[in-house]
């Protein structure tokens, strides 16, 4: 059997082998690429409340998106339920994360302290392609961690250097959270908690330059739920991440698309 029939009886025709393996990686990539999740963020007419309401004016009517990929091969099977809505309007976005839990505790009270080891939920989102991302990691007291990583192959101008953001732009979002600002001890029992936040454009803006309004644009990001140092420890995300459990992983990023 000469090589293009065995080609052809392997399905490829007349290709070449490594036209064969390229158009074969194409299709994995589209596939890989069709499995990723996207988010249509709607402008809101109601400015959010900040008061917890998940079914408020400003959010009955908002899809949610679910965090529902777990990792970690010694986790402890406890699998909380963690949905978010975002919205936004002229002067920046509004996410509230709704979560049922249980096991949860909440120790860290400054800002930039180990939040991720409570009861914590984070949003990392690219707001321009290349350009690195910020993280936001909230635990159910309502302390914050907020970093800034640039993209290393960014050549361009940095307005501001990257690591973390000084408090002086950071006391800008405004936090609503339903749990005390402490937990301690570890809260065994079932409990729904909240955590609602405004975050402006101009902080985004103080890194990257005039952003030219969010209507029709598309940024990336990804949302987690996770508790280190608690009795059932847990991590988990909206988008998929790779093998390696760590959240730092844009390339895993997917789509939040502003409404016009």
């Amino acid at each position: 059997m000469t090589m293009a029939r065995v080609l052809r009886f392997l399905g490829v025709c007349c290709m070449t082998i490594p036209a064969a393996m390229e158009a074969a990686a194409a299709r994995a990539g589209e596939a890989a690429s069709a499995e990723k999740p996207a988010y249509t963020i709607t402008r809101t007419p109601v400015t959010p409340a900040l008061d917890g309401a998940w079914e408020g004016p400003a959010w009955a009517s908002v899809p949610a998106l679910e965090i529902t990929h777990f990792y970690g091969a010694d986790g402890s099977g406890h699998r909380p339920r963690t949905q978010a809505k975002v919205v936004y309007d002229d002067q920046g976005l509004y996410l509230h994360f709704r979560v049922e839990d249980r096991y949860v505790r909440s120790i860290a009270t400054e800002y930039h302290g180990k939040v991720w080891e409570d009861a914590c939920v984070e949003f990392f989102v690219e707001p321009v392609a290349g350009r690195g991302y910020f993280n936001f990691e909230i635990n159910c007291g309502g302390t914050m961690l907020l970093s800034y990583k640039e993209d290393p192959a960014w050549a361009g101008e940095s307005l501001r250097k990257p690591g973390r953001v000084p408090w002086e732009l950071a006391q800008s979002v405004a936090i609503y959270h339903s749990m005390p600002e402490t937990v301690e001890p570890e809260l065994a029992d079932p409990v729904v908690w909240h955590v609602e936040y405004h975050i402006p454009f101009n902080l985004f803006e103080a890194y990257l330059g005039d952003l030219g309004g969010a209507a029709g644009k598309t940024w990336r990001a990804n949302f987690y739920k996770c508790a280190e140092n608690n009795s059932h420890p847990h991590w988990a995300s909206w988008s998929k991440i790779g093998g390696e459990l760590n959240f730092h992983q844009p390339a895993y990023f997917s789509e939040i698309r502003f409404a016009e």
